[in-house]
């Protein structure tokens, strides 16, 4: 199988690193093999090629049985606008595999529910997975843009989906709801917009025609960001727009305490892209302190995509294992409670965790 690797910009190289070390690993064991080929992307890219996603990089991507990416991203490319930015790359690249659906799971362990901004008695039985339409809405709706002389501009962006685009997204989120504990809450402001009106009738047709075994619920999107951090346990399968998903995911991933821990897939197309939650974080770069664990169970969850579900099992079982062990990295170590490693000494452990568990 090949995988190309897109380490990205700040700690992207770092974590990136450790999950091919540990997919080599694995896979020596199982008599799986992978082929990494490795690419610039975002800043990288920018000083590599001059475009934060050049046609070649997404050639390869499509040529690929997986894609994992790290982060983008940082001041050093601040200054640029528009189609330059390093993010405008990462839309690039979703919006050319054809990945329309982000699933970010958010599970909070016991191991970490010390660590967590809520109370334990808040956080306890987190398990939820945020279904997020990835290449619709306000960020992909044209027109865009900007007019008018300085001192008196405006500036306009388009929220627009279409019935297929809505349909496809919650067919995913229903059919995972099958997988998980049968509940979906569907996230929009039917209330003021349109587009949400929309968006919430063809769900709840869907849900009629085709997944009537499935629990619907629906949220106005303010609703919704106060229930995660009020009862974050009442979720199962939260189904929202690009929008939405973009806020209330990460809002959803800080509740086990940092961005460090959750993992993303984008799927829908022929090829997955894979990439923790987290950011390039430029501010510890170089430093060996970042968390892998994010990267880590990012490639997991492309180890479930391509059928290799002994080497996902594998991972987050030595993630449990690290974890359940006190091991910590500087963003969730506390003094005297936790033993502080750096992201190689992370990474190691549960690899051998890992391969200790590998039947």
């Amino acid at each position: 199988m090949k995988i190309l690797v897109l380490p990205g910009d700040g700690i992207g190289p770092e974590v990136c690193n450790e999950a091919v070390k540990t997919l080599e690993v694995l896979a020596a064991k199982k008599g799986v093999s992978f082929a990494f080929e490795e690419d610039h992307a975002g800043g990288s890219a920018i000083d590599a090629y001059g475009d934060p996603m050049p046609d070649a990089v997404i050639a390869k991507a499509k040529a690929s049985d997986g894609v994992l990416l790290g982060a983008v991203g940082g001041p050093k490319w601040d200054h640029h606008t528009g189609a330059m930015r390093p993010e405008s790359g990462l839309l690039k690249i979703r919006k050319e595999l054809g990945v329309f659906a982000n699933l970010r799971p958010v599970a909070v362990s016991a191991a970490l529910a010390d660590a967590s901004p809520l109370r334990p008695e808040a956080i306890a039985g987190t398990d939820m997975l945020v279904v997020r339409e990835l290449t619709g809405g306000i960020y992909f709706g044209e027109p865009r843009g900007r007019s008018g002389e300085p001192g008196a501009e405006d500036a306009f962006n388009t929220m627009r989906y279409t019935t297929p685009e809505i349909e496809r997204v919650a067919r995913v989120a229903f059919t995972w709801a099958r997988r998980r504990g049968g509940r979906v809450c569907s996230v929009d402001k039917a209330n003021v917009l349109v587009v949400s009106q929309l968006w919430r009738d063809v769900v709840t047709k869907l849900h009629k025609e085709e997944f009537s075994d499935v629990e619907l619920t629906h949220m106005y999107v303010d609703n919704a960001a106060m229930q995660l951090v009020v009862r974050p346990s009442q979720f199962d399968v939260i189904l929202t727009g690009n929008l939405f998903g973009d806020i209330l995911s990460d809002a959803a991933a800080t509740l086990g305490g940092s961005l460090g821990l959750l993992p993303s897939a984008s799927v829908g197309g022929n090829v997955g892209l894979f990439e923790p939650v987290h950011g390039s974080a430029p501010d510890i770069a170089g430093q060996g302190i970042a968390n892998p664990v994010a990267m880590l169970l990012s490639t997991a969850m492309m180890m479930d995509e391509l059928e290799q579900g002994d080497i996902a099992n594998a991972i987050r079982a030595g993630v449990d294992a690290a974890l359940n062990e006190g091991l910590r990295t500087a963003d969730l170590h506390r003094e005297g409670k936790t033993t502080r490693v750096s992201t190689q000494e992370m990474a190691e452990r549960i690899r051998e965790a890992a391969l200790a568990s590998l039947v």
